[in-house]
């Protein structure tokens, strides 16, 4: 018997017509050694196409077509970072559910990893961060110093990489965590929510791969404006979360071991 019943891997894309067969063919090989391995007993792979002006929606339901594990769902308007996720964290069916890129910033075969010290920690969430991140340029090694650091300082978060697309999260997170943010913003607030409430979060390295297919938006000028809007207006909201008492944290965890 698996020790995880099923996971899914979300793919919010937008105009990600260069990666996005690459990445759902990395996903599969490792969700197949997870199987392999008894870590879990079946996946899906799930794609937000996130109203795509390329061919990413197409190419993405071609290979749904082509594997009944694959599944697609398009938006009808551009919704960002944010809306992708909260759409893609509501679909999935998986008892864990793992968040990433479709530019695969990370080699996949680090899931297993990831999975594994989420079994041996009895973490709620595993987050992981860059070793080296100057291949991604000065500016955005600026702009995500600056931006960590201000995280960490505003809201006591304790994580090294708030914005890196490695997470892995049990289903019975977003029981509690109720996600607001339409922006890149949405990375922090779920770690800061799932703190705050008194989640477990575990954090390892991994090696990091810059983008080389598509384009990143994630430093532009619109972006870190509504990331920093997005930040001051929920600011006293997430400040406000309590943490679940230690009785509703063990039912929690037991209800999903």
């Amino acid at each position: 018997m698996a020790t995880f019943e099923s996971m899914t891997v979300l793919f919010p894309a937008w105009n990600e017509e260069a990666t996005i067969e690459r990445a759902v063919q990395a996903a599969r090989e490792a969700c197949d050694d997870l199987v392999l391995e008894g870590e879990i007993g079946t996946y899906e792979i799930l794609i937000i196409d996130d109203a795509s002006t390329d061919a990413t929606g197409a190419i993405s339901d071609k290979l749904a077509a082509a594997d009944e594990r694959v599944r697609v769902v398009h938006h009808d308007r551009n919704r960002k970072l944010g809306g992708s996720l909260k759409t893609g964290f509501a679909e999935a069916t998986g008892e864990l559910i793992l968040y990433t890129d479709a530019d695969l910033p990370f080699d996949m075969a680090e899931v297993a990893k990831a999975v594994r010290l989420l079994r041996i920690y009895e973490a709620d969430l595993v987050s992981a961060y860059r070793f080296d991140r100057t291949g991604e340029g000065l500016r955005r090694l600026i702009y995500s110093f600056a931006y960590n650091n201000l995280v960490r300082a505003t809201f006591k978060l304790r994580v090294r990489d708030v914005n890196f697309a490695f997470k892995l999260v049990r289903r019975h997170v977003f029981d509690y965590v109720q996600l607001q943010s339409e922006g890149s913003f949405i990375d922090a607030e779920l770690l800061i929510k799932a703190q705050r409430l008194g989640f477990h979060i575990v954090q390892f390295g991994v090696d990091y791969f810059p983008r080389t297919r598509g384009i990143s938006t994630l430093s532009s000028n619109s972006v870190i404006l509504t990331i920093l809007r997005e930040a001051f207006s929920l600011r006293r909201d997430l400040l406000s979360v309590e943490p679940l008492s230690d009785e509703a944290l063990s039912r929690i965890r037991r209800r999903s071991s």
